[in-house]
């Protein structure tokens, strides 16, 4: 059946089409999905990502394999977090330790005998929301990926922005305290430091001496619960506010496992509004393609954004 979200106004991107195959390659688990040329969904697997590099290879290959199935002719995207420099070839900026300062794109290539179209995870959710989702007929997209990293990428008329390095819009890299937390990128104070995912849940033990998943944090009785709302409001406004006075995008989306944290769209919009040059209005809204945005964006790669 077709994929949910796709409306018929895009289907002119594969009207020529073969079978299209996107890699959506995640901190905690890696998504594929094969499309054919009328947007059906003709096959689908979600696995755990593997802690080792080879094994991400491995994962991959296999994926791609059972994707493919005996078909010849197919394009393969592939998003993953972080970015390749342009001049090394090699990752960077990834909340994946085992991704850094990898050779991921002529590796994978060498392991599947194809050339892949590689892009940054944000990136690949970004275009998919500016395209098929909640950004339509906005002209400047900013994605943003809230989860294990934090991840920002910029789409302008429909076509990513990707930067002079290929790291544009990544704002979980800024710094929003001088000194402050250190980040597994190297440097102190970074938006990512203090509102992905696992920043959130070691500030949660920190307070309140218990380790405790976000769903469980949002449900706690304990006293310290205001507190670290606080403070995650007041990160999370710093970091968007920063990134509006610099891009002033259009609309911004919310994507990512922290997205479904429905106070981020009524009490997380007003910090950011007090946070922002001239309180400004840029609309802040959740994501319509749901967590197989990613995957799907990576599937787009090949319609040539």
């Amino acid at each position: 059946m077709p994929h949910p979200g796709l409306p018929e106004a895009a289907a002119h991107l594969w009207a020529s089409l073969a079978m299209k195959i996107g890699i959506d390659l995640g901190g905690t688990k890696t998504e594929a999905v094969a499309l054919d040329d009328s947007l059906n969904v003709i096959n689908r697997r979600r696995v755990k990502t593997p802690v080792q590099y080879q094994g991400v290879i491995d994962v991959i290959e296999s994926l791609v394999s059972e994707m493919a199935g005996s078909a010849d002719e197919f394009s393969l995207g592939v998003c993953s977090p972080g970015s390749v420099s342009k001049k090394s070839g090699l990752v960077k900026d990834s909340n994946m330790q085992c991704l850094m300062g990898r050779p991921f794109r002529e590796d994978l290539e060498g392991r599947l005998g194809k050339k892949i179209l590689l892009e940054n995870d944000a990136n690949c959710f970004a275009l998919a929301e500016a395209q098929m989702g909640a950004a339509v007929g906005f002209d400047t997209v900013f994605g943003v990926i809230m989860g294990t990293g934090v991840g920002g990428g910029m789409v302008m008329n429909e076509k990513i922005c990707r930067g002079r390095a290929g790291a544009a819009g990544e704002w979980g890299h800024h710094t929003i305290h001088r000194g402050g937390n250190r980040c597994h990128c190297g440097r102190r104070g970074c938006a990512e430091a203090y509102i992905s995912g696992p920043a959130l849940e070691a500030r949660w033990k920190e307070l309140a001496g218990v380790s405790q998943s976000i769903p469980e944090i949002l449900k706690s009785q304990d006293s310290s619960l205001d507190l670290w709302r606080r403070e995650f409001l007041e990160n999370f406004g710093y970091g968007l506010a920063d990134v509006i006075s610099i891009l002033d995008p259009d609309i911004i989306v919310l994507g990512g496992g922290l997205s479904k944290i429905d106070f981020l769209y009524t009490d997380g919009v007003q910090s950011v509004r007090l946070c922002s040059l001239s309180g400004s209005d840029t609309p802040i809204v959740r994501n319509k393609l749901g967590d197989s945005a990613g995957v799907i964006g990576a599937c787009l790669l090949s319609a040539g954004s």
